[in-house]
């Protein structure tokens, strides 16, 4: 064991979701912690769309269902699919929820307080510029301040993770990898919310958008409940961004004008507007996530899955096994990276890294396809619907054919074999 002063034996770096999960467990197990946060508070520079999912959570809070400020129980998902003027909305709704709407200030700030009854240290304000190597292993970080020393040093700092990239782990991010979300919070009273939402007081609805002004683009809206306001925002990747020369804001603010999005958040006053990075990657942009006494986590690890906009579980869980890696390195004295790739070990055989190399190939397929999978098809869904609820006074067989015939004169024959053989291959990869 290492004899400094400042020591002790975990320093975990930011605050997050995957940051509280590790150093709680570690704490629950009766080891040392130091939580180092450089925001005013935990939740202050946290960003994200909107929700929480049950099952994870309970692993690391089993009843923040009843003590946690959660905003609304989740019951209702809506797939909108929007054309210039037009939509078609596709929902399931389900009683039993899986997920909560949250305010990332409340809720990690509230999960940071629980960390502090565990007994973590939590160290707020303060940003780590360095990490300390002695003999090829990392022992310590540098803060602006001072130096603190540790057995082992998890990161939990987020996607651009500059202390992971400090010492190899990880090199500089491809902007086609990582998007650029924004979002705003409006003010709306709770009777409204529920009646243009279709919803009671403690229930709470997710929209996912697809096309509007991100028609061809790498890029979706959300929209979530909360208690008395509602939280809109997209992400499109930095790449597609610069391409088109887009500001996210504006992109925003088109998306807040479509006339399917508008009535749901007219009268609504901004509370909030913020931006955030979301790693974009997948499976096959997954960083090296261990070295000779430290860990990376949650977005760090790039451990993000797009398709279901799943983050804070999976950062949650990664976090949690990263604990439980520690917490055996601890009682054997071992901080080596054989001893400390158990952690790997451990999210292989979870559903984070079998959900993430399940659609390992999704990205390829979506940058190869774009215009054809966010932009052409998307049209077409619904050009379909408004051909098939319209009565013009031509006989229905005759605009069926007229629609099916359109799919291979607006397309050429050669670009849909593309598309079916990309479809093929993608579930090919996905069922085996």
């Amino acid at each position: 064991m290492l004899k400094k002063e400042n020591k002790t034996e975990v320093i975990v770096v930011g605050a997050g979701p995957s940051g509280v999960a590790c150093a709680i467990t570690l704490a629950r197990a009766g080891k040392e912690v130091v939580l180092i946060e450089r925001g005013l508070f935990s939740g202050s520079k946290n960003v994200f769309g909107g929700a929480i999912y049950t099952a994870a959570t309970k692993e690391i809070f089993p009843n923040f269902e009843k003590e946690a400020p959660v905003e609304r129980r989740n019951i209702e998902h809506n797939y909108l699919i929007l054309g210039e003027q037009d939509s078609t909305n596709i929902s399931y709704r389900k009683e039993d929820n899986a997920s909560y709407s949250v305010i990332r200030g409340k809720f990690d700030r509230w999960a940071a307080e629980e960390a502090k009854k565990a007994g973590v240290y939590l160290v707020e304000e303060t940003v780590v510029r360095d990490l300390i190597k002695e003999k090829n292993r990392v022992v310590g970080v540098r803060t602006e301040l001072e130096e603190f020393y540790a057995d082992v040093v998890v990161l939990a700092d987020g996607v651009n993770s500059l202390l992971a990239k400090q010492i190899g782990l990880r090199s500089d991010i491809e902007t086609k990898d990582v998007a650029l979300s924004v979002k705003e919070v409006l003010s709306l009273d709770k009777d409204i919310i529920n009646q243009r939402f279709h919803l009671k007081d403690d229930e709470g609805s997710i929209v996912e958008i697809f096309g509007g002004p991100m028609l061809g683009m790498l890029g979706l809206g959300f929209m979530y409940t909360n208690k008395d306001s509602v939280t809109i925002g997209l992400g499109v990747t930095l790449n597609e961004l610069a391409q088109a020369n887009y500001r996210p804001f504006e992109l925003l603010e088109q998306l807040k004008q479509h006339p399917s999005v508008a009535p749901l958040i007219e009268g609504g006053v901004l509370k909030e507007y913020s931006a955030h990075l979301i790693p974009e990657g997948g499976y096959k942009k997954i960083p090296k996530l261990c070295d000779n006494g430290v860990l990376v986590v949650g977005d760090a690890a790039m451990l993000v899955n797009n398709l279901h906009w799943e983050g804070t579980n999976l950062a949650m869980i990664s976090g949690k096994l990263a604990a439980e890696t520690v917490i055996i390195a601890l009682e054997t004295e071992d901080f080596s990276k054989k001893s400390l790739s158990r952690y790997e070990d451990k999210l292989k055989q979870s559903f984070v890294l079998k959900d993430m190399k399940t659609y390992k190939d999704l990205f390829d397929v979506m940058h190869a396809r774009k215009q054809a999978f966010l932009s052409y098809y998307l049209k077409k869904v619904n050009a379909f619907f408004e051909m098939f609820t319209s009565s013009d006074g031509i006989p229905k067989k005759d605009n069926y054919w007229k629609f099916i015939k359109s799919i291979f004169t607006d397309r050429s024959i050669i670009e849909l074999f593309k598309d079916a053989f990309a479809i093929l291959k993608l579930l090919w990869s996905i069922l085996l």
